[in-house]
């Protein structure tokens, strides 16, 4: 399959400062990979030259077979910046048709952008009366009109409440689905476990982790914890089973590695009425970064 976006052996440095070494990644149409990172680990510099604002020292990066910045490449790619500012006196009408001008859009295309990010009833009410909300999915509108081919985000439910952040991700999904790429920074890891693809993690500049979220959980090797629900009667002799720790007197809980979650599962079932309810947990997606963004932290603290 043909990569939308394909970098390779990127490198960048701010003099001393090695912002990226030897970073690697591509993304296929209609896929969404979750960029992480610590602040300053890489992530903005590299959607940075993904758009052709800097340049990278070493490496080579194509969107569809082109070069960053390019005019082909730039009316493939949108971008949604953490901060969005927008001038006050226009409307939100005005602000998505100049970009769908920029952009060589039809006009009929503004209102259905501004119908999916909710912002139809203040189309034309000035930008400098928006909430910080408004702004960020009028930030969204401006990116997604005109279907771009590759969607990069910085941090872009920054601002929106709960109920504006979940539309947000049905609405990236429903993108995803017409074939368009979505890379996408963030610090909101809870909100992205089951909403992407694939994980990239940057560390220092390098990208030490990237697969679909099952498949670094297994590498990481982190434990599953089950919770057993039993009766009063019977919690002791689940207990005394599978050990760990109890909880409120009627609850048992405990870890096993990934590979015994089934052994353990079966072993459960023979129980019979003593389990009323049985809680599976995977490592989260938080759990997970925090192996490969401070493991060699914690190599180093362990010799």
């Amino acid at each position: 399959m043909k990569m939308i976006l394909d970098t390779s052996g990127v490198s960048k440095n701010f003099k001393s400062v090695e912002a990226l070494r030897d970073v690697s990644i591509s993304i296929a149409p209609g896929e969404r990979v979750a960029l992480l990172g610590h602040n300053g680990a890489g992530k903005t510099t590299l959607l940075r030259i993904v758009l052709g604002f800097l340049r990278m020292d070493e490496g080579t990066v194509e969107i569809n077979g082109h070069a960053p910045g390019s005019a082909a490449a730039r009316r493939l790619v949108s971008y949604l910046p953490e901060s969005v500012a927008f001038p006050k006196m226009l409307t939100g009408r005005e602000i998505v048709s100049y970009y769908a001008k920029l952009k060589g859009v039809a006009k009929d295309e503004v209102m259905p952008t501004l119908e999916k990010v909710d912002l139809v009833d203040a189309a034309d009410r000035r930008c400098g009366t928006y909430s910080k909300g408004m702004r960020q999915r009028l930030g969204l509108a401006q990116a997604l009109v005109g279907q771009p081919q590759l969607l990069l985000l910085d941090e872009p439910t920054t601002g929106l409440d709960p109920v504006s952040r979940q539309r947000f991700y049905t609405l990236l999904s429903d993108i995803a689905d017409k074939g368009t790429a979505v890379l996408l920074s963030s610090h909101g890891l809870s909100e992205l476990e089951a909403k992407t693809d694939r994980v990239a993690i940057l560390r220092d500049g390098r990208l030490v982790a990237d697969a679909p979220l099952p498949e670094l959980q297994l590498a990481a090797k982190l434990p599953i914890r089950i919770r057993i629900q039993s009766t009063t009667e019977d919690v002791e002799q689940v207990h005394n089973r599978f050990g760990g720790k109890r909880i409120n007197g009627a609850a048992v809980e405990f870890v096993c590695a990934q590979p015994e979650k089934m052994e353990r599962l079966s072993a459960i079932s023979e129980l019979g009425g003593a389990v009323t309810d049985v809680d599976v947990s995977s490592p989260s997606l938080d759990e997970v970064y925090r192996y490969f963004s401070l493991r060699d932290e914690q190599k180093g603290a362990d010799k």
